[in-house]
């Protein structure tokens, strides 16, 4: 086990569960992070890199159908920008980003132990989302992933507030 971190353990069952969650084989699928309230796996936690040495930047990826599409909703209305702008208004949801970048860079380091794949490593320093550039948000769904995966993580937790309901009244992923 790596640094205290789950083995990775993937039951068919759950592997098949998130291909049709996603359309699409999962490229570096490590475990299921988090399962919704009906048991479906919602947050993913993925390898830093494939089978063939691709860096894959997103630790942590959102697959239920229903933030999915309600994160997708936030961001073509501007949720990107926005919360961008409030990071830069904000001291402490800035904090809570650099924290956020910080656990993020950490962990993809213990995921990777010796690998460093086609990039030499280089990806293993990136932020949340696999933002290169401190104080930045590239993508909502990465960030809301983090939060449902590492509890405390205020910027994301933040943004899920907007989602509402944060879970729907059935499984959406059957």
């Amino acid at each position: 086990m790596l640094g205290g971190m789950l083995p990775p353990v993937v039951t068919d069952a759950d592997r098949a569960l998130v291909t049709r969650q996603l359309g699409r084989e999962p490229r570096t699928l490590r475990r299921v992070a988090v399962r919704c309230p009906f048991g479906a796996p919602a947050v993913t936690e993925q390898s830093p890199y494939g089978s063939d040495g691709e860096p894959f930047p997103t630790t942590y990826y959102l697959t239920c159908r229903h933030l999915v599409a309600a994160v997708s909703r936030l961001e073509a209305a501007g949720g990107v920008e926005r919360w961008s702008a409030a990071v830069r208004a904000d001291s402490a949801l800035a904090a809570s980003l650099a924290a956020g970048d910080e656990e993020q860079r950490r962990l993809r380091k213990e995921l990777a132990g010796s690998e460093t794949g086609s990039d030499r490593g280089d990806s293993l320093d990136h932020g949340i989302g696999g933002s290169r550039r401190s104080g930045s948000l590239k993508c909502l769904h990465a960030h809301s992933a983090f939060a449902l995966a590492r509890p405390g993580y205020v910027l994301g937790e933040r943004i899920l507030d907007e989602v509402q309901p944060l879970w729907p009244e059935r499984c959406c992923s059957e």
